[in-house]
């Protein structure tokens, strides 16, 4: 099939400006209003700027359902990825009308013509967009909270998302092109990355260009990545240190995306080559698991090291970008240089640091990662963002059912990690819904509204070093693996309290159980309503032969085994 013409091209401008602006700004101020989500702003921009060319609009009912099923739209142009807007099905809209599209702090962004509305499903989303439904999946755990509805129509864009940080390097495609155009070169490798650049990634980018004899676009997400990656902040310090040190600027671009990233594996990474052909690149860096979001519910990871690669390869003559693999390299310290894998010599010393070995023998441990693995001047940022493990956040996550224990359990270890000098934040199940959630009810909905709270909570206590304790029913899975992706799986300890149904009524201190045994309460959990027990929890504690300090302590076992704090003498195990 040949090259479609939209890639790379021109859209029509999306983007009132002047009087225009000012008429559409005073008509949506009267229209119903829709708030973006993050993600959803990032498409949005995408969108406007022609980065998800050829669409110009979210996706109708059609386009949306071809893209599921063949990773195509209507018109038969290859999109793997679908781009939809979502609403609740309770605002009152109908075909024809208009609405206002406003970002989250409620100022209009855009204004769409509604031509159309129709349902989706998030199991049979997930199946055919990320061949999984298993909540350890991020995206999996986020769809369950979006809004029922998909809206589709024509765009007016009023105001583009305004970033202020990195104003220079945040390049729309036109500009982008523009600019590799002066650099001279008719061919240009994309380098999508959401990490820092080590020097195993220099490497490999500069011999990508020159394999190619073209310049090179390092080309950084900004918007949306993996929950627990280094913030965008700190990864675009390392980029520029390291770009305008190390990098020929003859040859050498660094422009930031405000993607937000679905880790959709290999879907994902066709879909990240389309946009950088509409950014003006003719090849791309595949990497090995390519946008793969790590190990499943079972510990295996959700797609195979090469798919991604295969899949590019396959449609590169379509979408006129040519896929360049990511080898794996290693360091040869006798010969002070990196070479492939598959080409070390016999007997031949190497080194290889994995980013789990970054993370958790080096920066956790404070230890300087090695001149030859990193340059000096991301060795220091990593070293700002990532100060040693018992210094970082982390959160303790007690699930199991009511009168299970969780929130006496929750209580020891807060005080031993007081004791230890950690600065503790503990979210109990019941106070929460007396302050944060107050009004929510017991339906699924509000239960997961209530735990999505806490964990919001937790999250930004974990982010800015802290230690949140939570003490939850929790009853469903999604809901908490969402949380677990908000806070991070590295930084996130599951521990399910796992006391029988019996011994929880035994107990029932407050009397709910024999309420909802004679009927006075409905939907709770136990007795009329489902729990969801973990599928691989970090820990599993059994309170009925087993006393609140010893169940305590094997926390604080656990934690000082992760390095969140120093061992513990005599802890049991």
């Amino acid at each position: 099939m040949p090259l479609i013409a939209p890639y790379g091209g021109t859209l029509k401008n999306l983007l009132a400006t002047g009087s225009e602006r000012l008429r559409l700004l005073e008509r949506a101020r009267r229209l119903p209003v829709i708030q973006l989500s993050t993600r959803t702003l990032c498409d949005l921009e995408l969108l406007a700027t022609g980065a998800f060319s050829p669409l110009d609009r979210f996706m109708g009912r059609a386009d949306y359902q071809r893209v599921l099923a063949e990773m195509r739209l209507v018109d038969g142009t290859l999109f793997p990825l679908p781009i939809v807007l979502r609403a609740p099905a309770t605002l009152r809209i109908n075909p024809g009308d208009e609405v206002t599209l406003a970002d989250q702090r409620n100022n209009p962004v855009a204004l769409m013509r509604v031509d159309e509305l129709y349902d989706w499903d998030p199991d049979s989303e997930a199946r055919s967009v990320l061949g999984t439904t298993d909540p350890r999946h991020p995206l999996v755990a986020e769809m369950r909270g979006w809004d029922e509805r998909c809206l589709a129509g024509p765009l007016t864009v009023l105001d583009l998302p305004r970033a202020p940080d990195f104003a220079a390097l945040r390049l729309t495609p036109a500009q982008t092109r523009a600019r590799l155009a002066a650099l001279g070169y008719s061919r240009v490798v994309a380098f999508q990355t959401r990490n820092p650049l080590h020097r195993v990634h220099e490497e490999l980018t500069r011999r990508a260009a020159d394999a190619v004899g073209g310049a090179l676009l390092i080309h950084p997400a900004v918007g949306m990545t993996r929950p627990g990656d280094v913030d965008h902040y700190s990864r675009v310090r390392s980029y520029q240190a390291v770009v305008e040190r190390y990098y020929d600027p003859r040859r050498t671009l660094l422009s930031l995306i405000p993607l937000a990233m679905r880790m959709a594996g290999p879907r994902e990474a066709l879909w990240h080559a389309i946009i950088r052909r509409n950014y003006g690149a003719s090849h791309f860096i595949v990497g090995r698991d390519h946008a793969g979001p790590g190990l499943d519910s079972q510990g295996r990871p959700f797609y195979g090291p090469l798919e991604a690669q295969h899949l590019v390869a396959r449609h590169a003559d379509e979408i006129g970008v040519q896929h360049v693999p990511f080898e794996e390299l290693v360091y040869l310290p006798d010969l002070d240089r990196y070479v492939e894998a598959s080409a070390v010599p016999p007997n031949a010393r190497v080194l290889a640091i994995s980013g789990s070995q970054v993370r958790d023998e080096y920066l956790a441990r404070g230890r300087p990662l090695p001149t030859w693995f990193t340059r000096p001047e991301t060795a220091a940022i990593l070293a700002e963002v990532y100060p040693p493990r018992e210094r970082q956040g982390f959160c303790v996550w007690f699930t199991g059912l009511s009168g299970a224990g969780k929130s006496t359990i929750a209580e020891a270890v807060l005080a031993l990690l007081l004791e230890r000098g950690r600065q503790v934040t503990l979210l109990d199940g019941d106070v929460v819904r007396t302050h944060l959630s107050k009004g929510l009810g017991f339906s699924r909905e509000d239960r997961d509204a209530n735990v999505v709270r806490i964990g919001f909570v937790a999250a930004e206590v974990v982010r800015h070093g802290g230690v949140a304790i939570c003490a939850a029913v929790s009853p469903y899975r999604a809901a908490r693996n969402e949380v677990r992706h908000m806070v991070g799986s590295d930084r996130f300890i599951e521990v399910f309290v796992d006391t029988p149904l019996a011994i929880c009524e035994q107990r029932d201190t407050k009397g709910l159980y024999a309420r909802a045994r004679r009927g006075e309460l409905r939907g709770f959990t136990g007795v009329d309503d489902p729990y969801e027990p973990p599928i691989d929890p970090e820990l599993r504690l059994t309170t009925e032969d087993t006393s609140v300090e010893v169940c305590a302590r094997r926390i604080l076992a656990l934690l000082a085994q992760r390095g969140f704090v120093r061992p513990v003498d005599g802890a049991p195990t």
